[in-house]
């Protein structure tokens, strides 16, 4: 049985949010000041890590499996979830870590490019319960056939999204190194717009377009189940920068194939 949804916050922190050892003790302040609701944490590989991870073993095999890729990469989140739950012991706060097959993120046999087809977060239900603050693993899962499987660019961002709509949560908070969306890109256009809301489709045409704040399966997703997104500020998180929620659907078919 879901637990009750107004008591649970879920809380997506990307690369650019774990990007120092430092970075860990500020996410852990930011979960310490919402303790006051059960909290699931989807969390990147550090900043860069993925890269680094791929240029590897690319010295070693200019082609690599992508099975021995998939279980090389997906060691980046796996650092990630760790010391988050170290920096979280430090304040007194009890966490634990999952990886995406810990946590029942199960998915099909495509290795580097999986697409989600189930979440069963059992252990997550049972952690919960105990009170503990919940981290969670992106961009990664298990298939079918028990292999662990990376979603792709911005798979982090769908793990967070079909996590929240498996546990019944309305809406996913994430945090960025960016204050919001806006309606161009700021570093180009000096006189773009943050949004403070917009509709489902909008967000999946700017990131049709190749902004990189949402990926646009994500976008997909909470709209196939009704999760809104608010993108926060890391560095300002009690700001709300940008809410993306309901809009039209029928406009959306075009990208079905991108889930």
């Amino acid at each position: 049985m879901v637990m009750e949804t107004q008591t649970m916050i879920v809380m997506k922190f990307g690369g650019a949010s774990v990007a120092t050892p430092e970075c860990f003790h500020r996410i852990a302040e930011i979960i310490a000041s919402r303790k006051e609701s059960s909290i699931v944490v989807i969390v990147s590989a550090m900043a860069n890590a993925t890269d680094q991870f791929i240029h590897l073993a690319k010295q070693v095999h200019s082609s690599p499996p992508p099975r021995e890729l998939d279980m090389l990469i997906s060691v980046g989140e796996r650092i990630s979830i760790s010391l988050l739950a170290m920096a979280l012991a430090l304040k007194g706060i009890e966490a634990v870590s999952f990886t995406g097959s810990q946590s029942g993120i199960l998915t099909d046999e495509r290795h580097t490019e999986a697409k989600i087809v189930d979440v069963r977060p059992a252990r997550i239900l049972e952690a919960l319960k105990e009170k503990k603050v919940i981290i969670v693993a992106g961009f990664q899962g298990v298939s079918r056939g028990r292999e662990i499987t990376t979603l792709g660019r911005g798979g982090s961002d769908t793990s967070a999204v079909a996590m929240a709509a498996a546990l019944k949560v309305s809406c996913v908070d994430f945090y960025k190194d960016v204050d919001g969306i806006y309606n161009s890109d700021p570093k180009i256009n000096g006189s773009a717009k943050k949004m403070e809301t917009m509709e489902y489709f909008e967000a999946m045409e700017l990131a049709k377009k190749g902004a990189k704040v949402l990926h646009l399966r994500s976008l997909i997703l909470a709209q196939k189940n009704g999760v809104q997104l608010r993108v926060r500020s890391f560095y300002t998180p009690e700001t709300i920068g940008t809410t993306v929620g309901e809009g039209p659907l029928k406009e959306t078919t075009m990208y079905e194939e991108e889930i």
